[in-house]
């Protein structure tokens, strides 16, 4: 946030005095160092200092910018604690740290824009003044948002444990059945059931509509996914556009999260339809994204299916036959790049209700 020095001079005064007061409070103290202070208080070199300030995303500063408050040195303390007592090293130091700025980054931009988008629609509000008003609706936010951000951490934190630690030996089992080790996949750590849902026509459609209603399309899709996944037990591993990647810790949860949305889609009148693949397979976890052939198998069969179905491979079929929730229809070989001739298989669904949705 900018200093109220840096504020543009046609903001009205009152517009400056708003923003210095909210500063002090998110800032949590007046900017009273330099850079170079900030780094000799915390007991490094600057070249650290900088390296964690980068990893969180900031801006570079010149020596004699006064920048940094006594919030800013303990957070410095706290992340170089951990490296001086062997806990972590640099490089895991700074990698923790890359993934708070990140995601925090992602975060705050979309709490903006989802509440100048509420006072824009709601209180009728333009753009500029929705955003002006920012100034006075956070103070009573921060508090509630904050608890929430930490709650919500620690919950997924929990989740990742059991989800990544204690149920990983149980899916590389599975895994294990139909193979024979020579797979690309087989060194890779983690067992998953690795799903792509993407919006038909999407990008013709994207021509036709206004900023607006491209925005609500784009919501609607994400939310309605991320409400499946979680509802089947999945795991959302990132939104790009009219794509979403998602993650299953079994073969069935996997399936049944991509009948559910192939379902939805198709029943929702002011969504395209979808195409979706699973596959059921071995990938690396890294940057909270997932890599891999199957991450790569199943992005190629996602562009093969055809609008409102879903396809899967042949070892993944395997897995589910005889399941009688699932029915599974072979297709036509086809030539897929980087993994030659592969037979896709429809996925649709059998006897029961699926996945009950709210």
């Amino acid at each position: 946030m900018k200093r109220p020095e840096q504020v543009d001079r046609t903001t009205p005064g009152s517009a400056r005095d708003g923003v210095h007061d909210l500063e002090r409070r998110l800032l949590g103290a007046e900017r009273t160092m330099r850079r170079r202070e900030m780094a000799a208080g915390a007991g490094v070199s600057l070249l650290s200092a900088r390296k964690i300030w980068r990893a969180l995303g900031f801006p570079n500063l010149g020596d004699e910018e006064v920048f940094f408050t006594t919030v800013d040195q303990d957070a410095l303390k706290s992340i170089l604690n951990m490296v001086r007592e062997g806990t972590l090293t640099e490089e895991t130091a700074i990698s923790l740290t890359r993934s708070v700025g990140q995601m925090t980054d992602r975060m705050v931009v979309w709490q903006v824009e989802a509440l100048v988008e509420d006072m824009v629609q709601n209180q009728k509000m333009s753009d500029p003044e929705a955003r002006r008003n920012l100034v006075n609706l956070l103070p009573d936010i921060i508090n509630p948002l904050e608890e929430l951000l930490v709650y919500s951490w620690r919950r997924q934190l929990n989740a990742a444990v059991h989800r990544l630690v204690i149920r990983a030996e149980t899916g590389l089992a599975a895994s294990a059945e139909g193979r024979d080790g020579s797979e690309d996949d087989a060194p890779l750590p983690l067992a998953r059931a690795v799903g792509f849902a993407d919006l038909v026509s999407y990008t013709s459609l994207s021509r036709r509509m206004n900023e607006r209603t491209l925005a609500q399309l784009v919501q609607r899709f994400e939310s309605k996914c991320a409400e499946i996944i979680s509802i089947g037990g999945g795991r959302l591993v990132k939104t790009i556009g009219d794509e979403v990647l998602f993650v299953a810790e079994t073969p069935q949860a996997g399936a049944q999260i991509s009948l559910a949305m192939s379902k939805e889609f198709a029943a929702d009148e002011l969504l395209p339809n979808t195409r979706v693949a699973l596959v059921w397979g071995r990938v690396l976890s890294r940057l909270g994204d997932i890599y891999g052939p199957t991450v790569n198998l199943a992005a190629r069969l996602t562009s093969l299916a055809e609008p409102g179905t879903v396809l899967t491979d042949e070892l993944t079929a395997s897995t589910l036959a005889g399941d009688d929730r699932f029915v599974l229809e072979p297709q036509e070989v086809t030539a897929v790049r980087g993994f030659g001739d592969v037979t896709p298989v429809r996925l649709a669904p059998g006897t029961g209700s699926g996945l009950v949705l709210d």
